[in-house]
Parts: structure tokens; sequence; C-alpha cells
């Protein structure tokens, strides 16, 4: 069993969506642990729990990324550093650009004062930095093009990324001066739902966060299998991933094992970034055991809002198997050992309606 790989996508047991996906792979012998993201603070002790029972309790964990800043995603990754000993921390750290984002600060004139601005802003990440400099983990940043062990960084660009810091809703005190347009304002409204036909597909015209789109894209081709975690990551980082692809050798459409990004909502995804991503609309449903390739979503079961039924029939348009965490723990991979006990996931079935 010289190649394989397992990723698990764990159920963080709350009642809003979050995303702790461990994995492993053994590449000619020789193994890595990575974990990107440990949902709530009190997720962490699922995901230690997971990794000594299922990954040969290790020492070391080779690299850990907070692919963005949300509680959800940062949360339990305090205590995964704190269990092991973590060779890499990767994540993105707003305060270290500060001498390149103060002129685009009105209110701000001293770099110092921006860096504690950002530290408030953004404290998820702040204190992830504060334990990994006590324990002297290494931190690096995953921008565009870097190497994660066999993970490659396919969003965001430093670029992207300062021009979100600037954006953001969470600091107001920006003058605007970048590409990405204004800011957002999101209004929870009563959703309907219309009886749609095969192939029919309806997204939300809202964008999502402009923190959801400062997540890291990260790619793999693991035993000839590509997989794509995409976080939270909205339209225009997905958009960014798919131009960038090219330049690593990913042709595109063709991924084998998707995470649908931001638990399975809306506002992250179109027809026309799953047709680039994932293949154009087939004539009709495949059958069960005949899909193309499986999409995962991190959803919890109380969570009203996620995953949307626009979501589930887009991927299934594209031959997908999608499955969902929702009370439970997803495994994918390929050649990877037995767990005693585990089951076959069950399949989300085809929505016959969807959100107007």
């Amino acid at each position: 069993m010289s190649y394989f790989f397992e990723i698990d996508f764990l159920d963080v047991k709350s009642s809003k969506s979050g995303d702790a996906i461990p994995l492993r792979y053994s590449i000619a012998g020789v193994k890595r642990v990575h974990v990107t993201d440990g949902g709530f603070q009190d997720s962490g002790d699922i995901v230690i729990e997971h990794i000594k029972k299922y990954y040969d309790d290790p020492s070391t964990i080779d690299a850990v990324i907070a692919s963005h800043s949300d509680g959800d995603h940062t949360g339990g990754l305090r205590k995964v550093l704190e269990a092991f000993s973590v060779s890499e921390l990767w994540m993105l750290r707003p305060w270290l650009y500060a001498d390149e984002l103060i002129d685009r600060f009105a209110r701000f004139t001293n770099v110092e004062n921006l860096v504690r601005r950002l530290k408030e802003i953004y404290p998820n990440i702040a204190e992830l930095e504060e334990i990994a400099k006590a324990r002297e983990i290494p931190i690096l940043a995953p921008f565009q093009g870097e190497q994660i062990g066999e993970f490659t960084v396919l969003a965001p660009s430093k670029e992207r990324y300062l021009n979100l810091i600037v954006e953001s809703d969470r600091t107001p005190e920006g003058t605007a001066q970048s590409l990405l347009g204004h800011g957002r304002a999101f209004v929870k409204s009563v959703v309907s739902f219309i009886r749609s036909a095969w192939g029919e597909e309806t997204f939300s015209p809202e964008e999502t966060s402009f923190e959801n789109e400062m997540s890291v894209i990260q790619y793999a081709n693991l035993c000839e299998k590509k997989v794509l975690l995409t976080a939270d990551a909205g339209r225009g980082a997905l958009t960014e991933a798919l131009d960038y692809a090219p330049s690593v050798g990913l042709t595109l459409p063709g991924i084998d094992h998707f995470q649908v990004p931001h638990h399975g909502s809306r506002r992250n995804l179109s027809t026309e970034i799953l047709d680039r991503l994932l293949g154009k609309r087939l004539p009709e449903k495949q059958e069960e055991g005949n899909e193309h390739f499986n999409a995962i979503i991190s959803a919890s079961k109380e969570d009203e809002d996620h995953p949307r039924k626009a979501v589930i029939r887009a991927c299934i348009h594209r031959g997908a198997k999608v499955v969902s965490t929702e009370g439970r723990t997803i495994c994918t991979g390929h050649n990877s050992p037995e767990r005693e006990g585990w089951t076959t996931a069950p399949v989300l079935p085809y929505p016959e309606e969807q959100e107007e």
C-alpha cells in the first residue's frame, strides 16, 4: 500500500456548519498528514481524536492550513496546534502587509496602529499566530503557486488578497482603492422553491463575503485522482483558480474529488464556473454507481440554510455522486486502509425543486 490517500470531512457536531478536513496520503512509501481547517473551537477535540485513531497516532502533522479567518474553520485548530508537533502552519496574516496597505486606509498613517487594528479585526488567526510562535511552529503564506506537500495553492494571489482586505466589510476604514467593487450587504430572506426540469439551474445573484473570497484553494493529483479543496471560496476565488490551473498542469474540466464550497451555498457557484470546473450538464442523470466524480459537502444536520438544493442539482447535472456530512464523517480516497465498522455514505437524491 505504498500509494494511497484518505480525506476525511468531519462532522463538527455543531448546529452551524463548519469545515474540519484531516487527510493522509502515502507516495512511494512516504506518508504525510495534512489538516485543512478545524471547525469550531469545540471541534478541535474531534479532529485530534480522529487523527490519533485513524492515522496511526502520529507524533507529527506535516502541514496545518487555516483556509481563511472565519471561526467555523479556525477555532478547532488551536487545539490541534497544541496537541501535536506541527511542521508547518500555513495561513494568511493581513498585518504582515500593513506597510503595503497603509496608503489605502485613509484613517491610518502609522503602520503599527494598522497592524494592531488588523489583529483586532481578525482575532482567530491572530490567536493561531500566538500559539504557533510560542511552540516555534513555522508560519508560511499560502499564496497562489505555493506547494504544500503534494498540494498546490491555486488561489488567492497576493494582489487579489490585499485588495480583498481593503474592500472587506470588516475594514470600513478602507478607501476602496481596489479592483473588486464595493461592499456587500446580506439580508436573510424567506426562501421559496420552484419545481424545475432536469438541467435548470438558479444561483443567487448575491456574492459571498470578502472573507470567504480569501479562502485558500488547494489542488493535488493523488494516485492519479484530482482533488480540489475549496473551503468557502466564492466565484472570484474560483475564477482565479480556474485561470491559474493550466500553469500547474491541471487540465479542466475534470475533478475526481470536489469539496463543494461554503457548505453548498448558492452564492459561491455559477453555471459558468461549474462548466469550466466539472464539465457541461449531462442530458440525463447518471445511474447510481456510474457517477463521474465525488462532490462532498460539509454541512450540519441542523443547518437549515445548507446545502442548497440548487447546488446539489448542479453537481448531479455534471455526473456527481453528492454526499454531505450532516451528522456523519465522510471519508473519500483511493487504496486507503480499511476501517472496521465504516459503511458507504448515503447519496443525496436529486431535488426536483430548487430555490427561486
